[in-house]
């Protein structure tokens, strides 16, 4: 029997199929077999009892035509007591007349009265049980009585249904078998599934073949094969960004070491004093872009804000503004009524404080810059920051927001990853950052779709 046992063990779906399946089967025998017993004791009774009536009939009809030949004729009808066949149980009588007088019985009849009550009896004689019946011929005449013993009765029926249950206890460990077979066949487009899976290379991420998988497993599949899709952009994004940042490290890198060579090798204090500024500046830059980069690298990852909690977005807004008023003009009209969106606070104020500072580099020294919040027919809100600087070229419009991509590089000192920062952090907040040129000159950038808050 071990050899049925599935070899994952007792935990594998194909041993809990089995056994489910079995016990309803076994469950299903036990109440067919209890019913088809039942059923067929009671029958074999009924047939016992048809038996006794038909007897007492024959008996009677023998009376009438012979009640002087009785005493001859009744040791030929009596049976053998203990008789082997068990479907022929003896049957003992008795034959009187309708006032009680005995005129024949067989040799082992119960001495009964034969005045009982006519039809079916259970008595009890001699510690042995006996199924009566008594018989009145229609004129009164003659009466007779028919015994059976009940153990004798019993034995028989207990034949009779065992041998109607017997089929059913031999056909059963086929049947679970078949079952087996048939749940091992069923089964076999999960292993050849799981032997695929097991059998890929880590860097294997084609989808898996859905066509021969039962339907009830696609969801499965589809859902291995949506992870194995995002992994793969995991992995390209990861050797992308590798890629990116050593690029961008070498240059800031390589201009520290020219200008530390000129610092060391200059004789001059002024050529030594510009050298070492612009080592300064260097050193800032490669530190901006360190910060940057591990920022990314902690945005990439996740698949919703860490801290997702109501959010003030006015307060966070004033907080940004109040840092740059030394920098800038920069204004918030004030709002109507609290605006609470579902979000990150530290990750919202990164991306706010992103969007001015890029509007403070890319704009005039006079500039104007300005952040609005506005709210969405769905309940959510936008948040736009908007200068009055020269724009962006629709060309290079489209490409804002790109990983290390500077509109103008060699003008300004950015490393092309702000807002390529905020862009991470809309999408983990279910928003999307939206860029467009202003028609009376400037340009207008916005996280569209920030979800307001519950309650």
């Amino acid at each position: 029997m071990h050899r049925l046992l599935p070899p994952q063990g007792l935990n594998s779906l194909r041993w809990r199929l089995l056994a489910a399946i079995g016990a309803v089967v076994m469950t299903t025998w036990l109440l067919t077999g209890w019913f088809s017993y039942s059923k067929a004791q009671h029958e074999a009774e009924e047939l016992m009892d048809g038996s006794l009536a038909q007897t007492a009939r024959l008996l009677l009809a023998i009376t009438h035509d012979n009640e002087d030949d009785l005493g001859e004729l009744a040791p030929r009808l009596a049976t053998v007591r203990g008789a082997a066949d068990i479907y022929e149980p003896p049957l003992e009588f008795q034959i009187g007349r309708g006032n009680g007088t005995i005129l024949a019985r067989s040799p082992d009849a119960p001495e009964f009265p034969i005045l009982g009550v006519a039809g079916y009896n259970d008595i009890i004689r001699h510690k042995e049980a006996w199924r009566v019946l008594n018989v009145v011929s229609t004129d009164g005449r003659y009466r007779v009585q028919v015994a059976q013993a009940i153990g004798l009765r019993d034995r028989a029926a207990l034949e009779v249904a065992t041998q109607t249950v017997w089929p059913l206890l031999l056909i059963t460990p086929v049947l679970i078998l078949l079952i087996y077979i048939s749940i091992k066949r069923a089964l076999r487009p999960l292993e050849q599934l799981a032997r695929e899976v097991a059998t890929r290379t880590p860097d294997s991420l084609a989808p898996l073949t859905s066509d021969r998988v039962p339907t009830e497993a696609r969801p499965l599949v589809l859902a291995i094969n949506r992870l194995f899709r995002r992994v793969g952009r995991t992995l390209d994004n990861e050797r992308r960004f590798t890629a990116d940042a050593a690029h961008e490290l070498r240059t800031p890198l390589a201009a520290l070491k020219v200008q530390t060579q000129v610092a060391r090798l200059s004789g001059d204090s002024p050529v030594r004093e510009h050298a070492l500024q612009q080592i300064e500046a260097g050193v800032d830059r490669a530190g901006r872009l360190v910060e940057q980069l591990l920022r990314l690298a902690r945005l990439d990852p996740l698949s919703c804000p860490p801290h997702n909690q109501a959010v003030d977005l006015g307060q966070l807004v004033g907080r940004v503004v109040a840092a740059c008023h030394a920098e800038a003009s920069v204004t918030c009209p004030p709002l109507d009524a609290t605006c609470l969106v579902q979000g990150d606070d530290d990750l919202l104020q990164i991306a706010v404080r992103n969007l001015v500072d890029n509007a403070l580099r890319y704009s005039p020294p006079d500039s104007a810059i300005r952040v609005i919040i506005a709210r969405r027919d769905d309940a959510g809100y936008d948040l736009t920051v908007s200068d009055n600087g020269p724009g962006v070229p629709e060309a290079v419009l489209a490409r804002l927001g790109e990983r290390f991509f500077r509109a103008e590089p060699g003008k300004t000192e950015g490393n092309g990853l702000g807002l390529a920062i905020v862009a991470r952090i809309a999408e983990l907040h279910g928003a999307c950052l939206h860029l467009a040129n202003q028609p009376g000159g400037g340009l207008a950038v916005s996280l569209q779709g920030l979800q307001a808050a519950a309650g």
